[in-house]
């Protein structure tokens, strides 16, 4: 353990829904866990060596323990089976800090959450945090079933449970979420908050952009990688500015896994460009960029990247490590 990680007791583990566990984590330690605001993620580090990212949905003024809702994919490449097989009461783990690339703005004078599926989690918190502070908003969240709709119950008996609008896509199609209409005629000083599945926050944003809504007023965070056509990858070559080191990469390895084989320690996390843990800086070579992370301002500028997911259009990058 060092001072970016903190040592915690799995208090409490709980099917919430079909494929989803809630856990809930305590300090290992006497004392209050390090604070966090809505929309942060802590990263946990489970065994094999592995390190996955997982929203906090309990209310940010919580102190004593953090909540954590983690749905079981069936592509896991071994993070969430770790959790629903391995992971058991009174386990000890270390988790990072909280992180928020996904901030409530402070500017809103109303906000609106879309959470589909497992994107709910992070909405939690912000419902929690917007309810406290007297700030109007609306919550719709939609599953395809409701046994697949975690967290349903607290949802419903919460304080702003008439805030909250349930959908079910599958149970009840004639009652699906329309998202044209829920997102019609913008409001200034309005925010969208999105989070689920990467279609789902393409079709949300879409609409947005379709019916008005002002860029800066969209928000968003995505819970797995954009599928990409590596067909055409070719090899190219990582230089560490610090070394002179020249590590290569093969056409069908990352630049992070080829920097970790060679040495290079890089943190890391989701390991596909979603949470920025790996974000590195590049000093000199064009960056072919596939990453959910970067705004595409900061994709333009060419001075950083994420070696987890995207590569590299030059023979060659300098990176400040």
């Amino acid at each position: 353990m060092n001072a970016e990680t903190l040592r915690v007791i799995v208090a409490q583990k709980a099917v919430e829904a079909t494929d989803i566990c809630r856990l809930e984590l305590v300090r290992a330690e006497a004392g209050a866990l390090p604070a966090f605001t809505a929309g942060a993620h802590v990263e946990l580090h489970l065994p094999g060596d592995l390190r996955r990212a997982y929203s906090l949905c309990n209310d940010p003024a919580e102190t004593h323990r953090y909540v954590l809702g983690i749905l079981k994919d069936p592509q896991s490449r071994g993070g969430s089976r770790a959790v629903h097989e391995q992971l058991k009461v009174g386990d000890e783990l270390n988790i990072s800090l909280p992180r928020n690339h996904f901030e409530l703005d402070p500017k809103a004078e109303s906000s609106l959450l879309l959470a589909g599926g497992i994107g709910i989690t992070p909405l939690l918190a912000m419902a929690e945090q917007l309810q406290r502070e007297q700030a109007a908003f609306d919550l719709h969240y939609t599953t395809s079933t409701s046994e697949r709709m975690a967290f349903a119950e607290r949802l419903a008996n919460a304080p702003y449970a008439t805030k909250v609008h349930f959908y079910l896509s599958q149970e009840n199609p004639a009652q699906r979420l329309d998202l044209d209409s829920v997102l019609a005629a913008p409001v200034a000083g309005r925010h969208l908050y999105v989070c689920g599945p990467q279609r789902f926050i393409d079709a949300v944003l879409a609409s947005a952009r379709q019916q008005g809504w002002d860029e800066a007023c969209l928000h968003w965070e995505f819970f797995g990688g954009a599928p990409t056509d590596s067909a055409a990858d070719t090899a190219f070559e990582l230089e560490i500015a610090s070394s002179g080191q020249v590590v290569p990469v093969a056409a069908g390895q990352t630049a992070l896994k080829a920097l970790l084989a060679a040495g290079v320690d890089v943190p890391m996390a989701c390991d596909q460009g979603v949470c920025g843990t790996c974000l590195t800086k590049v000093l000199c070579g064009e960056i072919d960029h596939r990453d959910l992370y970067l705004m595409p301002d900061e994709q333009a500028a060419g001075d950083q990247f994420m070696p987890c997911c995207s590569r590299a259009k030059s023979p060659r990058l300098v990176l400040d490590l």
